[in-house]
């Protein structure tokens, strides 16, 4: 891992890069974020079917996006409201970060320790060949767990805080999963937005 600066973490693994910016937001802009985005975004909470077995997703979920094309995961086809005045400024200021510019952002929305993203990568068609996901996490800190496909031994955690920014790039959606985990201890809420490309 080779810390470039203060705030800006760079990791690189087999076949993936990671940026990670623990402090993109600082607090106060973090805060308003985290209630401007849980009392306006169009939540919603869809089935999902795994292994045969139809359950509600555990936790909600919204997207939204500067053109009309669906999103298909997991047996589930979301259509997009249009963005918002502060998804576009969150949007710019990760485009500005990164220089990469993105058409959609998935919103989700953890309400306690019960409510997860199971194992998964972000390799669906609709995102092209090695797309760039850029994440930002506002509220309570959870784990993201990613681990490689095909090497046992790359398994890593990285706590996303609040206000933070983590960039995944490279051949990452195709080599490797990852996941927020369930946890029994007590946590409040977390938004967690993944701005993408749909083509």
């Amino acid at each position: 891992m080779d810390l470039f600066s203060e705030e800006k973490t760079i990791i690189k693994r087999p076949n993936a890069e990671l940026i990670y910016i623990e402090n993109f937001y600082n607090s106060d802009i973090a805060n308003h974020y985290f209630e401007v985005l849980k009392d306006t975004i169009k939540w919603q909470q869809d089935s999902i079917t795994l292994f045969g077995k139809t359950h509600q997703q555990p936790r909600l979920t919204a997207l939204y996006a500067n053109n009309h094309s669906t999103y298909s995961y997991s047996g589930i086809t979301m259509k997009p409201h249009q963005f918002s005045s502060k998804l576009l400024e969150i949007k710019a200021d990760i485009e500005q970060e990164i220089k990469h510019q993105f058409t959609t952002v998935l919103l989700n929305l953890y309400r306690n320790g019960n409510d997860s993203n199971g194992w998964h990568a972000d390799n669906e068609k609709e995102l092209g060949k090695n797309p760039i996901i850029a994440s930002v996490s506002f509220g309570e800190m959870r784990p993201f767990h990613f681990k490689h496909r095909y090497i046992k031994e790359e398994r890593h955690k990285l706590n996303l805080h609040h206000g933070s920014l983590l960039v995944m790039k490279g051949e990452m959606q195709h080599f490797w999963l990852h996941q927020i985990a369930k946890t029994k201890k007590t946590i409040g809420e977390r938004i967690n937005l993944t701005f993408r490309s749909i083509i």
